[in-house]
């Protein structure tokens, strides 16, 4: 008897990735991780997204206002053993405290680019044409 492979995560996982998201989310409020560009940035922690064994969590964040992104998730993953130090009172539930992977979050991007296009021109002409039929 095989299972077919489910298309997304499991509930378990959505469960611990917002837990993980929280724990991590504060730290960075309370500012413990000790450099200069994470303890300068605003740093929002939109999805952490679980491995199904729950052994590695990728942190998707938004530096806001930093000047370079890039330097700031070059921080995140430098700091990512002390980082997982830290969260592990709050987590102390889990079996295995997962290793942590932080990336750049585009959604918003994604969601600006997806607003321009369907304010173009090309495209509210072709809106206006179907209200015409």
């Amino acid at each position: 008897m095989s299972r077919m492979p489910s298309a997304g995560p499991s509930q378990r996982q959505l469960r611990v990735g917002e837990q993980v998201r929280h724990a991590l989310s504060d730290l960075l409020q309370r500012g413990e991780v000790r450099d200069d560009l994470v303890e300068t940035t605003v740093i929002s922690v939109s999805e952490v997204r679980m491995s199904p064994d729950l052994k590695l969590a990728t942190a998707f964040v938004s530096p806001l206002g930093a000047k370079d992104d890039a330097a700031v998730i070059a921080a995140l993953n430098r700091h990512a053993r002390f980082i997982r130090g830290k969260v592990s009172p709050a987590l102390r539930q889990m079996k295995y405290m997962p290793e942590f992977r932080f990336r750049l979050d585009t959604s918003y991007d994604n969601m600006a680019r997806i607003d321009d296009l369907l304010r173009s021109p090309e495209v509210a002409r072709d809106l206006d044409t179907e209200k015409d039929d």
